[in-house]
């Protein structure tokens, strides 16, 4: 069970949350939303599915609504403020377990450019999971091998994900890829298999060959 949370980012505006606790946690994920302004909110199919997978695995969970999204305050900042708004909620799910716990986080497409921005290089042991992330459309050149667990996982018929540029930007990171075949952006008929490829990567098995 959820319950509503407020963010508040430090100099910058109260965001709308909902906080997945779970009893005995291993550690938390942040999940991050897609494009607000194409309609991305944190009800996301793809974002509930991370979340519900997470939270099965024993991690507790935060979704959060980035600014200017649903009933955060604020406007869309075009990439430049929500990094921080990414870390706010890190800080603010890091209160809501023991002492030490490790924070990661999942962003799908643009919630997947703004994860990586908010973590690499200034957190570099957080677990990194980017689902879908539109490597036509935002600079990932910034990545690169680290302490954290890094995930790239998208779909065969990814037209903002190239199957060919996610080859390359893992083997550049040394990321576990997890190819879902016949997936598109959006994983429709396919957040079943996205959710085993998290699953998996959360649990640490190793991807098919």
């Amino acid at each position: 069970m959820e319950e509503g949370l407020t963010i508040r980012v430090p100099d910058g505006p109260a965001l709308e949350a909902r906080l997945g606790p779970v009893t005995d946690p291993k550690g938390g994920f942040v999940v991050c939303h897609p494009h607000p302004l194409y309609g991305g909110d944190m009800d996301n199919p793809v974002v509930i599915r991370a979340t519900e997978v997470a939270r099965a695995a024993g991690h507790a969970t935060l979704r959060f609504n980035f600014r200017g999204a649903g009933g955060s305050e604020g406007v869309h900042d075009k990439g430049r403020g929500e990094p921080e708004d990414v870390r706010a909620a890190m800080a603010a799910l890091a209160t809501h377990l023991p002492a030490g716990s490790r924070v990661g986080v999942m962003g799908y497409s643009f919630g997947a450019a703004m994860a990586a921005r908010a973590t690499r290089p200034s957190v570099p042991e957080a677990p990194l999971g980017l689902i879908a992330p539109p490597l036509g459309m935002y600079d990932f050149e910034f990545l690169q091998a680290g302490p954290g667990r890094l995930l790239l996982v998208a779909g065969t018929a990814d037209p903002y994900c190239p199957v060919e540029a996610l080859h390359r930007l893992a083997a550049r990171t040394s990321a576990e890829e997890r190819i879902i075949e016949g997936a598109d952006h959006f994983f429709f008929g396919k957040l079943y298999p996205l959710g085993e490829a998290i699953g998996a990567w959360l649990a640490g098995a190793p991807p098919a060959r």
